[in-house]
């Protein structure tokens, strides 16, 4: 480490920056190869897991994340890791019991973590408690981090008394978390002075260049006695990513606050990321640059490229401005929770819905409801009291700390994957993901895992004058059908879903590809000359009366709440759909006998489908 500089950096090209631009998909054999390099510069430490890089690399990558922060461990030995954690929620998308949280940064210390950035979504401290000792019981750095958000509510003496709390647990060094770039010049130099006079601890800013104002802000913060700043390789920098590691070195070069950072030696660096960033043109989104809409609707940087994907996926990408809109009116409804993970998620999901169905809150997911009964912590401020009268009646919301009622968990989630894990780090991954993790695992165990594809540019581009049509018709047997894609899952997948319009009623087509054929530059075709398939439409009714069970997003089925013969009422819960990583009950519109149940677990499901049929009565 260069301990005599007065400005210390964190590198973040290997974590948020890639998890910024290009929705975390970076592979860890694209990140071995220059970490000689990396770890002789110097930096105060290398962020390199944590934050959305556990669920990317099982979800999509099909890579072991224990594995990853392992080898780069080996590969960066004189370099401190630095992690990111959710506090109680540490990876996942809940909160865990403390014995899990204690496993799970035993075994991220004992796989390479040197600093834990912790943080919680409602920055309630309570949240942060358990994780900060479990980080200071096995010798690590512990970095409490708040979560900078503006509302009404927020201001320089609330976040003074988080800062304070944090302190006083034990915690290292303050973050300043300024996950979607809200923070200006002038609140940066004022919030930074009034944390040096009210605590002892260096503090160190993180803030994404959204806005355009993070480099300006960190020179004001640098002024006020901060010490280190994140910043990422311009090759993953600016926009929805970070300040520039070399433009913020260069900028300090010869000052008092040198970093003591060779910027030679960072180009080398630079050129090699920009070559690697060209496998991954996929994952670009036209949402990750300069976006001064985020000092209104606060969608962090971590969120926005991941949101742009999943409303392309279905069909609705058009609509993206109306979800930004919707994003601050349904923060506002939950009390001002900062946007961050899991809140982002919950607040950006439900935005969607509510645009997505044209109605607010006509669908409410299972995260609003646990949010709105306290199983995230205490929100910072009063909610909508009509909404949460939608989402849990009259049901009394949990006043103690979350996790004060979860039972210990570990020996029950090693019993569950007794089958398919093969140490303790498989139950943690089990722990996180259940449903995405134990089909990692098994595939994992078969050998059978793959990847998502990654597209090849220049071949797609020498193919570029034969084009794929997005709307058509079809005729078949005498009858015309008007046909309007629009949208897809993954390329690459056995079973690829493309949602389609037929005549303006919205179809799902299942593809499963069996063969190909190769096609040229010129347009002349090789190969086997075997053809593409597909399976059809579901298959399943489409609605006609109340009794139909519809979901207002493509999704997959999570669980069936009941069987054909139960006697339900309306508004009961009888099916849970994933959207969007969030999970969305589905109630029923109408009182009555299940008379038809048209899905199983782990289908994939669209609008306008009939998935459960009610005979009202």
């Amino acid at each position: 480490m260069n301990k005599t500089s007065k400005v210390h950096i964190t590198e973040l090209v290997l974590r948020d920056g890639h998890q910024s631009l290009i929705a975390t998909r970076m592979r860890t054999e694209d990140m071995l190869p220059i970490c000689a390099k990396l770890d002789a510069i110097g930096f105060w430490s290398l962020e390199a897991w944590g934050g959305a890089t556990f669920d990317a690399c099982v979800r999509f990558l099909k890579e072991d994340p224990w594995e990853r922060l392992a080898k780069l461990r080996k590969a960066l030995p004189n370099s401190r890791i630095q992690m990111l954690l959710r506090g109680q929620n540490l990876l996942g998308y809940r909160h865990y019991s403390d014995d899990v949280v204690r496993a799970f940064v035993q075994k991220s210390a004992d796989n390479g973590v040197d600093v834990f950035r912790i943080f919680d979504a409602m920055n309630d401290m309570r949240n942060l408690k358990t994780s900060v000792e479990a980080v200071k019981s096995v010798g690590k750095h512990a970095e409490g981090a708040i979560s900078y958000t503006t509302s009404p509510v927020h201001d320089i003496a609330h976040f003074v008394s988080l800062a304070k709390e944090l302190e006083a647990m034990g915690c290292d060094t303050i973050a300043i978390k300024d996950m979607a770039g809200l923070l200006t010049p002038q609140s940066t130099g004022n919030l930074v002075k009034a944390l040096r006079s009210a605590i002892s601890l260096p503090i160190h800013l993180h803030s994404h260049a959204t806005s355009g104002l993070s480099a300006m802000c960190f020179l004001k913060g640098i002024e006020a006695g901060a010490t280190i700043v994140d910043t990422s390789n311009s090759s993953f920098g600016e926009g929805a990513s970070h300040s520039s590691t070399e433009s913020i070195v260069a900028a300090l070069q010869g000052t008092e606050y040198d970093t003591g950072i060779d910027l030679l030696a960072l180009q080398e660096i630079t050129a090699y990321f920009r070559e690697v960033r060209k496998k991954y043109w996929q994952f670009e989104s036209d949402f990750t640059g300069i976006d001064t809409r985020v000092l209104i609707n606060q969608v962090p940087g971590g969120m926005i490229s991941n949101l742009s994907n999943q409303l392309k996926e279905q069909g609705a990408l058009d609509r993206m401005d109306e979800v930004l809109s919707e994003i601050p009116r349904v923060r506002k409804d939950l009390g001002y929770p900062p946007l961050v993970t899991p809140t982002s998620q919950i607040v950006g999901t439900q935005a969607v819905l509510n645009v997505m169905t044209g109605q607010s809150y006509k669908s409410i997911t299972n995260e609003v409801k646990n949010y709105f009964s306290g199983h995230y912590g205490k929100a910072p401020s009063a909610v909508n009291a009509t909404i949460k009268k939608l989402a849990i009646g009259d049901a009394e919301p949990i006043t103690c700390r979350p996790a004060d009622l979860l039972a210990p968990e570990m020996l029950k989630l090693t019993a569950e994957a007794e089958r398919f894990a093969q140490s303790e780090e498989d139950v943690l991954t089990y722990a996180m993901f259940p449903d995405i993790g134990k089909i990692y695992l098994q595939e994992r165990n078969a050998g059978s895992l793959s990847p998502e594809v990654l597209l090849d540019k220049a071949a797609i581009n020498a193919s570029a004058s034969r084009y794929a049509p997005s709307e058509f018709k079809v005729t078949l047997h005498g009858e015309t059908f008007h046909i309007n894609l629009t949208g897809s899952g993954h390329a690459g997948q056995e079973k690829r879903p493309f949602y389609v319009s037929i005549d303006g009623i919205a179809e799902e087509v299942i593809v499963e590809t069996l063969g190909e054929i190769e096609v040229s530059g010129s347009g002349t075709r090789s190969g086997k000359n075997k053809v593409v398939t597909g399976k059809g439409v579901s298959g399943r009714p489409r609605p006609s009366h109340a009794g139909h069970v519809t979901t207002s997003m493509p999704g997959t089925v999570v669980a069936v709440k009941v069987s054909v013969g139960d006697k339900v009422n309306a508004g009961d819960g009888v099916l849970v759909i994933e959207a969007m990583k969030m999970e969305n009950e589905i109630q029923a519109a109408a009182s009555g006998i299940v008379v038809a149940i048209h899905v199983i677990k782990g289908d994939t499901v669209t609008p306008d489908e009939s998935l459960l049929e009610i005979q009202p009565g």
